[in-house]
């Protein structure tokens, strides 16, 4: 088979993934674009070592031992990862990546005021403990 079937159809995977990264809220979604990039690279690195170890005589099969490595570690990404985001989904109700980050920040986009009248809230109710 010709090098460049499995490196359009990794490109094709990592695109993909890439895309599902940038585009998606959920972060289980996120997840498991990233383990989509993860097999892209995967299947270039089997593509790429089959193309060499027919090119060169030794045969070392570097490629392959490099994916097994690679699978060990995706695994044990997703494992911590979905941990994480049950964490997070038990403490905070949603899984959703726009509203963890603004509740990380305590306001909302549209709401920087809040804060100002907040502190000024507790101005002068100090001011009027102090006078009582």
């Amino acid at each position: 088979m010709h090098l460049a079937y499995p490196a359009v159809f990794a490109a094709l995977l990592f695109c993909t993934g890439l895309y599902g990264v940038l585009a998606r809220r959920n972060a289980i979604l996120v997840l498991m674009s990233v383990e989509l990039m993860l097999n892209a690279v995967n299947l270039n690195l089997v593509a790429f070592d089959v193309w060499l170890s027919r090119a060169a005589e030794e045969t070392l099969h570097s490629g392959q031992a490099l994916t097994l490595f690679t699978i060990a570690i995706a695994a044990a990404e997703i494992g911590i990862g979905l941990a994480i985001v049950l964490a997070v989904h038990r403490n905070r109700g949603t899984a959703d990546i726009d509203k963890l980050r603004d509740t990380a920040e305590g306001h909302g986009p549209d709401d920087s005021d809040d804060d100002a009248r907040t502190a000024a809230e507790t101005g002068r109710t100090g001011k009027a403990e102090a006078t009582a």
